[in-house]
């Protein structure tokens, strides 16, 4: 299957719910809790930070395969201008097939070209697969958030990573 990366376009929103949604509501791989209406993750993607990066995996015939998305560490001050946090997420039917990888060397350079110079995300404790695959990227494990998140009833440990570009 040929796989392209491209930008998110607000058509991609019902695809890109197909992926998040089965995700939430596994209740395994995010803390995100709360699926997605097709309308809430419209406003999302047109309301998306200019200097942010959402990129999608699509197939031949423009399904959405996963997608990445960086968004500035915080917009109260210019002290993080160079921090973003990133997000991966694949359809559970496309998991090991490298679109993760795709994703990240695109999301890379885009974060670069819009002045990015570190990445940093949380990946729950109980998902050593997103941890692996954020370290196969060149991730550093910097420590561990402890009941971070309340999740379906029971605190989840969040990993903290991060990445110079």
């Amino acid at each position: 299957m040929e796989v392209t990366i491209r930008e998110v376009k607000i058509e991609d929103a019902d695809g890109v719910r197909g992926v998040l949604n089965p995700i939430i509501e596994q209740g395994k791989f995010t803390v995100i809790d709360t699926p997605f209406s097709l309308a809430q993750e419209q406003d999302f993607i047109r309301q998306f930070p200019e200097r942010g990066v959402f990129n999608v995996a699509v197939s031949e015939n423009q399904q959405v395969l996963g997608f990445q998305n960086v968004e500035p560490f915080a917009s109260y001050t210019q002290a993080f201008a160079h921090v973003g946090i990133i997000g991966t997420y694949v359809d559970g039917q496309f998991r090991g097939m490298k679109i993760a990888s795709h994703l990240f060397a695109e999301t890379f350079a885009a974060a670069r070209n819009k002045g990015y110079e570190k990445l940093f995300a949380y990946v729950r404790e109980d998902n050593p697969t997103a941890l692996a695959a954020y370290l196969n990227q060149g991730f550093e494990v910097i420590g561990t958030a402890k009941k971070h998140a309340y999740v379906q009833g029971q605190y989840i440990d969040e990993v903290l990573i991060e990445k110079f570009l």
